[in-house]
């Protein structure tokens, strides 16, 4: 009876060891990886953005966007499908796969804020038009002032 249980003990244990492998697994790990503990919510990044440019957060979503044409930014999308921010890395430093969309992710980089004049603001819409194959009419564009607030990438892992 005594080697059932002992049997029986390292069974359990072999099969926890496998689901415990599995799981980590099922996450692929882009640059650095992801280190800090906390959550920031991308919807609380946005309200207040001058509160957490040049500060290092995580943040955690569904990828809802990547880049089509060379996988440096996902755009993540909080869980309830509101709010949506961009981690952008350097081209070919990590390459954030096409199909990771619809998986969820968690990022972690340094919050960023970048002011533009309209013109630049409609050539950097003009460009991500283009990557996606869209037309875009700048006439949609309003008068200003522009930003575009970010994540400046420096790890991510991403559900397979």
């Amino acid at each position: 009876m005594k080697k059932l249980s002992i049997l029986l003990t390292i069974t359990a244990f072999a099969l926890f060891l496998a689901l415990a492998a599995g799981l980590q697994a099922a996450e692929k790990t882009y640059g650095s990886g992801v280190a800090l503990a906390e959550t920031t919510s991308v919807a609380k990044i946005l309200a207040d953005p001058d509160a957490y440019v040049g500060k290092r957060v995580r943040i955690e979503g569904q990828v809802v966007d990547v880049c089509p044409m060379k996988g440096c930014w996902m755009e993540l999308a909080e869980q309830d499908g509101g709010a949506r921010l961009r981690v952008k890395v350097d081209d070919g430093v990590i390459v954030f796969p096409v199909d990771s969309k619809g998986k969820l992710a968690v990022a972690e980089g340094t919050v960023e804020s970048i002011p533009m004049g309209r013109d630049r603001y409609v050539a950097w819409l003009q460009h991500l038009a283009e990557e996606k194959g869209q037309k875009f009419d700048s006439a949609t564009v309003g008068k200003g002032p522009f930003r575009v607030v970010q994540i400046r990438g420096l790890g991510a892992r991403i559900g397979e």
